[in-house]
């Protein structure tokens, strides 16, 4: 399928390994000129070259911190325009809200909620004047199932999906579409790192610890990354302009709901 979205261009954030490079490589194989962002800048330029020799659209890189506004005007000031906007953070760190002063919720308010409507507000005024664009941010299943300990991330993504909720009914009727997607368990870095941690804690190797997650997944299996780029390349796609304001969970079933 002709996803018809070559030679429009995206900006993919936090793309430099994990669920942020699939999307920026599918986009990228569809013929998509992307810009990827992180923090880190040299896992950043291997990213880059990585997805440039794959071949497709081109491929550029900004080392920026997304929830600064100085990182965020570095951006823009090399790149006014995108078509195609994908956020996405990594998530603030467990606790117990006990412990949480009013300075780390706004860490985690500013990286999970403010830093993506900043980047929207930049970027969708354009998008609308010319007719397209396509927003998809990356935040978590724990949108529809928060989870016990990650009060940060429960509170501050619902923030986020709440706002885009009221604003996507705004901005489609001039072929803008704004969704979210909400990964559950995937194969990443980030993943093993959280199993490693996880191992540590209870003693187990890592890899008793994978088999544990995985043989209470419904699938028996963890998501694959490019499952999941090639799900955002599809939201950006000229065919899916109908749909707008959803949160799309990709856990392979794992959320007992409808």
């Amino acid at each position: 399928m002709d996803l018809g979205i070559a030679g429009k261009k995206a900006l993919v954030c936090g793309a430099s390994a994990g669920l942020g490079l699939a999307c920026a490589q599918a986009l990228v194989s569809e013929g998509v000129d992307v810009v990827i962002v992180a923090r880190t800048e040299a896992p950043l330029v291997a990213a880059a070259a990585a997805l440039a020799a794959g071949g497709g659209g081109r491929v550029d890189w900004v080392c920026a911190d997304v929830a600064s506004e100085e990182g965020r005007a570095r951006i823009f000031v090399q790149h006014p325009d995108f078509d195609i906007l994908v956020t996405n953070a990594g998530g603030p760190p467990p606790g117990d809200f006990r412990d949480w002063d009013r300075d780390t919720w706004l860490r985690a308010l500013d990286a999970n909620m403010l830093a993506p409507i900043a980047l929207i507000k930049a970027s969708v005024d354009a998008m609308m004047a010319r007719g397209f664009g396509r927003i998809i941010n990356i935040t978590s299943s724990a949108v529809k199932a928060p989870v016990d300990g990650l009060g940060l991330s429960n509170g501050a993504r619902a923030g986020l999906t709440g706002f885009v909720a009221g604003l996507a009914r705004s901005t489609v009727s001039r072929g803008v579409t704004i969704n979210n997607l909400l990964p559950g368990t995937f194969d990443t870095a980030r993943l093993a790192g959280n199993f490693e941690a996880q191992a540590r804690r209870e003693g187990l190797s890592a890899d008793v610890v994978r088999a544990q997650r995985i043989a209470k997944h419904p699938a028996r299996r963890l998501g694959r990354p490019d499952e999941f780029g090639h799900t955002c390349a599809y939201l950006c796609s000229v065919h899916a302009g109908y749909i707008n304001g959803q949160n799309i969970l990709m856990d392979g079933g794992s959320f007992a709901g409808v």
